[in-house]
């Protein structure tokens, strides 16, 4: 049996984590998957991977895109780009990465609300309101 036959079998599949990610969901195309790889976006078992890396159920997979990260552990491989739901069966999230991303979407769309300058200047109270806030976003 020749490689390329060994790869389309998904039982056994040797799946690049370029392909990965693509069929994942991460990444439009494989070469924005592969981009990504090579500057440093992803993260395969806390290396630095290539993008023809094999990956393997159970490692832990991390994906920077943009102001979000996603990190993941493999539960199924797969060659083939499918619908969001099947996409959404190949990778568990993790808990940590789960509430970070929602306190991190949470904390924009309070910047967002923020940047609407008020009708006056703030009293003393919110004044101290917004300095409140703003030393708890930064810690």
């Amino acid at each position: 049996m020749s490689k390329k036959g060994d790869q389309s079998d998904s039982g056994s599949a040797r799946v690049r984590l370029d392909k990965w990610l693509w069929a994942a969901r991460f990444f439009k195309t494989r070469t924005l998957a592969r981009e990504a790889i090579e500057g440093g976006k992803v993260r395969y078992e806390g290396q630095r991977p290539k993008a023809g890396k094999f990956v393997t159920r159970g490692a832990r997979v991390q994906v920077h895109k943009g102001s979000t990260t996603f990190e993941v552990i493999i539960d199924e491989l797969s060659e083939k780009r499918g619908s969001a739901p099947q996409a959404e069966m190949l990778y568990t999230e993790t808990e940590a990465s789960k509430e970070k991303r929602e306190d991190n979407a949470w904390r924009r769309r309070m910047m967002v609300a923020a940047e609407h300058p008020p009708a006056r200047r703030p009293n003393k109270k919110q004044r101290r309101e917004l300095q409140r806030v703003k030393n708890q976003m930064s810690h």
